[in-house]
């Protein structure tokens, strides 16, 4: 009796190692294809929404330039006089431009979509600032020019952001 559960045994054995090599292997060998599919995916996926990407980049980009207090300055020149009708016109361009590029933040990183909006808020905040030391939608005009002849504008602290990540996505 004892011999022949020993020869089981020895029957057993191998087959038994045999079955949990077969497992292991094929397990690898199952986990390495599934590995290799999402890899594939995620190549897929990147490839079709890296367009989207740039073109929402371009856009924005595009939209910083059209912001860009010296070039919108002289793109829209004042319907009167009256300074506060000018920043107000000013400003309501800016927010028509952003409104129209919003949907855009869905395809940038954050940081770039804070760069952008910083911008917006800069370009904003210094017409209010130079409009109140302006007595004439001319003179207006005239400070703002002075005064970015001085300094660069945010818009283009944004587009250098801009190009950063593009390259980064190339």
């Amino acid at each position: 009796m004892e011999d022949t559960f020993l020869e089981g045994i020895a029957y057993i054995l191998p087959a038994a190692v045999t079955g949990f090599v077969a497992y292991y292997m094929f397990n690898g060998f199952i986990k390495s294809q599934n590995s290799e599919r999402k890899l594939e995916i995620l190549a897929a996926k990147r490839k079709d929404s890296l367009p989207i990407k740039l073109q929402a980049y371009e856009r924005l980009l595009l939209f910083c330039e059209r912001i860009n207090p010296v070039k919108m300055l002289l793109r829209i020149q004042p319907l009167s006089t009256n300074t506060t009708e000018y920043l107000q016109l000013l400003i309501a361009n800016i927010e028509q431009e952003f409104e129209h590029n919003l949907v855009q933040q869905i395809y940038i990183s954050d940081d770039s979509w804070t760069a952008i909006y910083a911008a917006k808020s800069a370009v904003i905040n210094k017409l209010k600032q130079v409009a109140e030391n302006s007595s004439s939608a001319n003179e207006l005009r005239e400070n703002v020019l002075i005064d970015y002849s001085k300094t660069l504008p945010p818009t283009e602290t944004a587009i250098a952001y801009i190009k950063n990540e593009v390259k980064k996505l190339l």
